[in-house]
Parts: structure tokens; sequence; C-alpha cells
């Protein structure tokens, strides 16, 4: 089981991934043509899953959340270290720092 300093570590990194993705002018570009190319086919409820997707913090901080999680799994050679289970624990708990971190970041006013 990884560590809670680990865990909050890691949750930062999600929330500072998940801000990157949905308000960062780095990906301004990439944001704009995925609206292109729901516009294109607006009724595609495939496609307005992925923007919506794409533009919720929590719905995409929850994803970047395991993401984050299993990159460093791997990276640390720790995937067989727990089962599956604790590490859908770990997901959560990466995940509801990641969703803190912005809930503190919305009431700064950013």
């Amino acid at each position: 089981m990884i560590s809670l300093p680990v865990l909050a570590l890691l949750g930062f990194a999600a929330y500072r991934a998940t801000q990157l993705g949905v308000h960062d002018t780095i990906l301004d570009g990439p944001r704009q043509r995925l609206g292109l190319w729901h516009a294109k086919k607006v009724d595609s409820r495939a496609r307005g899953f992925i923007v919506q997707l794409v533009s919720c913090i929590y719905c995409f901080g929850f994803w970047l959340s395991g993401l984050t999680l299993l990159v460093y799994l791997l990276a640390t050679d720790s995937w067989g270290d727990a089962p599956w289970l604790v590490h859908g624990i770990e997901w959560f708990a990466v995940a509801g720092a990641q969703a803190l971190a912005n809930r503190f970041d919305d009431s700064l006013g950013h």
C-alpha cells in the first residue's frame, strides 16, 4: 500500500494535470479542435460525452488521477505489491486529494 505522503503527492500531480487539461492556455488549441470536432456532429452522444469529460474538472480529474497512479505504480514496479482492490482505493484517495485541491483553488476565485 502507498504511504499517505505519496498519495498526497500523487493527488497534487493529478491536480496539476487536471488544471493543464481543463484550463491552461497551452492546450487551448486541442480543446478548440475538440469543440470543432463535436460541432460537426452535435447529436453524437459519444462526442458530447468526450467534450463534457474534458471540460469537467472532477470527471477529467478522476481519470487523470487513475492515470497518475498507474504511471507511479508501473514506474516504481509496485503494481504487484497490493491487490487490485487496494489500488482501487488508492485511486479514490488520489482523486479525492485532487478534488480537494481543485475545490480549494475554486474558493480562491481562480
